[in-house]
């Protein structure tokens, strides 16, 4: 029986090293596209209102149209000793106008806490035409304890609302916050922007 000479194995080897390499680099891809799927599915999110995901505006250009909508208020906490609520429960807004609304949290617990709201609107076929200007959710709240801070809100819903078949007829949208804990800012890179819907 023949054994291989060296010049037979050297393109085994390459060869080897070559699948080898590939799947090396794959394997970091994977790995890269994993960490990227969440910011570029919340950045997806924001450009495109998908899943009822509220859109971050930088003015709105008011244009009257004689419509109105009721936006509803809901307030959530998951995992932090804070009461958290809307100044008031609903608000009836002219469609393409652009509406302030109040939020309270009261930090209950003995130490300071940090936290960082996630919203979404219902129904989600409104997300595309729902934006907000401003609002305590693009980053992380830190609240002393016994502390009552109050949160503005300024949003509008687009005057493209209700002239599609996804929004015709719909006279009802709830705006949904829930709270969850974070890590406390860093002074030294304190973090100004980013959504934190997910």
């Amino acid at each position: 029986m023949s054994r291989p000479t060296d010049s037979s194995r050297s393109p085994l080897a390459a060869r080897n090293a070559r699948l080898a390499a590939i799947c090396g680099l794959l394997f970091c891809c994977m790995v890269g596209a994993a960490f990227a799927a969440v910011p570029l599915y919340k950045v997806f999110c924001q450009a495109t209102g998908f899943n009822g995901t509220v859109r971050r505006a930088e003015k709105v250009n008011f244009v009257a149209t004689g419509r109105t909508v009721v936006v509803h208020f809901d307030t959530n906490v998951h995992g932090l000793p804070w009461t958290f609520t809307p100044d008031v429960e609903s608000q009836t807004t002219e469609v393409g106008e652009s509406k302030l609304a109040f939020f309270k949290v009261t930090n209950t617990g003995p130490t300071a806490l940090t936290g960082r709201a996630v919203y979404n609107v219902t129904p989600e076929s409104v997300g595309p035409y729902f934006s907000k200007l401003q609002c305590f959710c693009f980053k992380a709240e830190t609240v002393q304890p016994g502390q009552t801070v109050e949160f503005p809100v300024v949003y509008f819903v687009d005057s493209r609302f209700g002239t599609d078949d996804d929004t015709k007829g719909i006279s009802q949208i709830t705006l949904s916050y829930t709270f969850y804990p974070a890590a406390p800012p860093d002074p030294a890179h304190p973090r100004e922007g980013g959504d934190p819907s997910l």
